[in-house]
């Protein structure tokens, strides 16, 4: 199985072909199926001796692959979606080939090299020190519990005593992931600050939210989670009066900017993260709206030594990686056996350059702005929250649960669009996430004229 056949490189060929049509073609945003379509339309794959390269990429390209929805696709506008670059993409195929490890220096040295230039852009964007650094992981959900993580050893080591109870500000925007990382995963108490008008953390409501509580419990708060872009409206929050507050308690401040921290590459966007610079720790997802491919979080600590102090596994095993002087990613995260995951992004930086990716969240944003002026224009639907970044959020007049849900569901059967309903204010509606620079105003001018 392991001996290079000319089966092989036929096999090779066909996928590579394959891979590469698609890349050039306009691709459908395909349908789920259900267990038992699959079922009937691919069967059994795993069999004892095998059904050969033909028949395995046949199944895939005929049943398999149209089950899967194209998140890429110019009108695919639910939830967050993902639209990396050509370049990116071909790159992927490089380092699952390549078999980099990223885990540690010893072994990839090449590749931390050059993922920590891109870190290095990222973190220039954010306005963070020269010594600030970290490694790119899996997604927003580990790069947040990691920083977290290493929040919390920090603060036990400056107090020297555990409290009662850890606790940790957020607010109800806050991602799901943040809640889940600290109830769940680290056992903390979730202190969800009441957010304004337009569902942002600001520092006056932090300071009285925490001003309020029991000395016994303000005494736990080791951070303070603020977000730049929430997922469901995306907007910004009061990131400088957060700072301050965070500053005057000793906390750590978190920003997660997983969604919209890939505006701060936007000229006319970056005045919305004034504070961002002041963050001990910054997350965003490049394969959100930097255009690489799944998965690619960029996790950044402003004193990386911090992140190590917390994240850095000893055994006799490690020994040879474990050397001071040596960048090893895995000493920043939840994790050890690491994918070189950040190359494709770098590889797309490289190729293209950053003022192309500029221009390409510009974009974004101006298709955003001119979906907005849509929306208000008019008379069947309704802007609910004015955007900060490329989240539209809004409603259909007269409509509920049930009318979203079948328009939803034609949406999609016709391959026209894929846009899902959301909650606002404990009200259904719906919204556009806008990351990929082929989505235009007349996209969202077609889905808005078919809630008529």
């Amino acid at each position: 199985m392991h001996t290079y056949t000319e089966e092989d490189d036929r096999i090779a060929r066909a996928v590579i072909e394959y891979c590469l049509d698609r890349l050039k073609m306009d691709v459908p945003l395909d349908t789920p199926r259900s267990a038992e379509q699959l079922a009937d339309q691919a069967g059994e794959t795993i069999t004892p001796k095998g059904i050969g390269g033909d028949q395995a990429l046949q199944l895939w390209a005929n049943a398999i692959g149209p089950a899967c929805l194209s998140v890429d696709h110019r009108r695919y506008l639910s939830f967050i979606p993902s639209a990396p670059t050509k370049a990116s993409s071909y790159f992927d195929m490089l380092v699952a080939a390549s078999n980099v490890y990223g885990g540690s220096w010893l072994e990839g040295s090449g590749a931390v090299y050059v993922e920590n230039q891109a870190l290095r852009w990222i973190a220039d964007l954010a306005g963070l020190p020269a010594e600030a650094g970290g490694a790119f992981v899996q997604g927003g959900t580990v790069g947040n519990l990691s920083a977290l993580v290493a929040a919390r050893e920090y603060a036990l080591y400056r107090r020297g005593s555990r409290p009662a109870r850890w606790a940790v500000c957020v607010t109800e925007e806050s991602h799901s992931s943040v809640k889940q990382s600290v109830k769940v995963v680290m056992d903390a108490d979730v202190l969800e600050v009441p957010a304004d008008e337009r569902g942002r953390m600001t520092g006056p409501a932090l300071r009285a939210a925490v001003e309020q509580l029991a000395p016994e419990t303000r005494d736990g708060i080791f951070a303070v989670v603020a977000t730049a872009g929430t997922t469901n409206l995306g907007i910004v929050d009061d990131l400088e009066g957060v700072a301050d507050v965070a500053s005057d308690y000793g906390w750590w401040l978190h920003v997660d900017g997983a969604y919209g921290g890939a505006a701060l590459a936007a000229p006319s966007a970056r005045p919305l993260f004034r504070g961002i610079e002041r963050a001990d720790s910054f997350i965003v997802d490049p394969h959100k709206w930097l255009f690489a491919p799944f998965d690619c979080c960029a996790l950044l600590y402003r004193d990386p030594v911090l992140g190590r102090a917390a994240h850095t596994q000893r055994a006799g095993y490690l020994d040879a990686v474990n050397v001071n002087s040596e960048w090893n990613p895995s000493d920043f995260a939840v994790q050890l056996t690491r994918r070189a995951r950040g190359l494709p992004f770098w590889f797309s930086l490289a190729v293209y350059g950053t003022d192309a990716y500029r221009d390409a969240v510009e974009r974004t944003l101006t298709v955003a702005r001119e979906g907005a002026e849509l929306i208000r224009a008019s008379e069947h639907v309704r802007l609910l929250v004015e955007p900060d970044l490329s989240v539209l959020v809004f409603e259909r007049i007269g409509w509920d649960a049930a009318d979203y849900a079948r328009w939803s569901a034609q949406l999609l059967a016709e391959q026209l669009a894929f846009v899902t309903p959301t909650r606002h204010q404990n009200k259904v509606c719906t919204r556009f996430a806008i990351v990929n620079p082929l989505t235009s105003a007349d996209d969202l001018r077609l889905i808005i004229e078919s809630m008529r």
